[in-house]
C-alpha cells in the first residue's frame, strides 16, 4: 500500500464547530496519511437529523472526482447495534453508520459493494468509544481507503440491498398540480420541497404553503424585498423563499410539512 497515493475525503456531520470533534477526526486521518485532502461539506446538519444529512450528501457528491471517499456522521444510534459500513458506488466510496444516511445517494447511484466495518486493524482503537465512532472507526477507515486499502479488507461483505433506507418522501399528483412536502430547510430559511424541477419546467405554476399563495419566479430578486417567492433552486427542487428574508420564520413550516404546487393548465399525468 502506498501511504501517499491518496484520494480526496469529504466530511459531513451534525457536530457543529464549537467543540473539537471535527478537528479530532481530521487529526486521526492526518496520523494515518497527512497528505489526504479533506474537504468539509458541512458540520451544521441539525442534530440527529438523518434525512437532512442524506439530502446534503446527495446534493454534494456529484461535484467531486470519481473515487472520492465521503464520510458522513449523523449518528443518533452510536454505540447501539446499528452497523458501521463502507460502500462502493459509481462515484467512489461512502463511510457512515448504516442508519439511512446514505439513502439519497444510493437511490440515484446504487451501491456496487458494501462491507460492515468489522476489521479493527483499520480502526483508531480496537475498543472504540461507545459515543464517538466518527473518531474511532469512520475517520480511520476513510483514511485507509484513501491511502489504498481495498474495501474488502475493511470488514465482512454484506448485501447492498440490506443497507438501511429511509422511507421516500413522495409527492402526489392532484387534479391541478402536485402535493409535496418540505424535505430540507437551509441556513437562509429557504424551504426546499420534494417536487423536482421537471414537473414544473415550462409551465405556469405557483405554490400554496401555510394557506398562502406564492407565485413562481426565475430568481429571488424577481420579487420585491420581503416578498415570498417560489422558484427552482440550484439543487433542482421547487423552493420557497423570501427575498431578503426567512421563509421558514414567515410561514412557520418544518421538515415534512405539506405544500401544494398548482399548475392550472397541467396535462393529465
Amino acid at each position: 500500500m502506498s501511504r501517499f497515493n491518496s484520494r480526496i475525503v469529504t466530511f459531513i456531520s451534525d457536530f457543529g464547530l464549537q467543540d473539537v470533534y471535527v478537528g479530532v477526526m481530521k487529526g486521526v486521518i492526518a496520523q494515518i496519511n497527512p497528505q489526504i485532502q479533506i474537504i468539509d461539506l458541512t458540520h451544521h446538519i441539525p442534530p440527529q437529523n438523518i434525512a437532512a444529512g442524506s439530502f446534503c450528501l446527495l446534493n454534494a457528491y456529484p461535484y467531486f472526482p470519481v473515487g472520492t471517499i465521503h464520510v458522513a456522521v449523523v449518528d443518533p444510534g452510536v454505540g447501539s447495534q446499528r452497523r458501521g459500513v463502507a460502500v462502493a458506488f459509481p462515484g467512489g466510496y461512502l463511510v457512515a453508520p448504516d442508519n439511512g444516511l446514505l439513502s439519497g445517494i444510493l437511490n440515484i447511484a446504487p451501491a456496487t459493494a458494501a462491507v460492515e466495518l468489522t476489521n479493527s486493524r483499520y480502526w483508531h482503537s480496537a475498543n472504540p468509544s461507545s459515543t464517538f465512532h466518527g473518531r474511532d472507526i469512520f475517520a480511520p477507515v476513510a483514511a485507509h481507503l484513501a491511502s489504498g486499502v481495498s474495501l474488502t479488507e475493511l470488514g465482512v461483505s454484506i448485501d447492498p440491498a440490506s443497507l438501511t433506507v429511509l422511507p421516500l418522501t413522495k409527492y402526489e399528483a392532484t387534479n391541478n398540480g402536485f402535493l409535496g412536502r418540505i424535505q430540507y430547510i437551509d441556513h437562509f430559511g429557504n424551504l426546499i420541497t420534494n417536487i423536482p424541477q421537471e414537473l414544473v419546467e415550462g409551465k405556469i405554476w405557483s405554490v400554496v404553503a401555510a394557506q398562502q399563495a406564492i407565485p413562481s419566479c426565475f430568481t429571488y430578486s424577481d420579487a420585491a424585498v420581503g416578498e415570498l417567492v417560489s422558484l427552482i433552486g440550484s439543487h433542482g427542487w421547487v423552493e420557497i423563499a423570501v427575498n431578503g428574508g426567512n421563509a421558514q420564520s414567515r410561514l412557520g413550516l418544518e421538515w415534512g410539512d405539506s405544500v401544494s404546487i398548482l399548475i392550472p393548465s397541467k396535462d393529465v399525468i
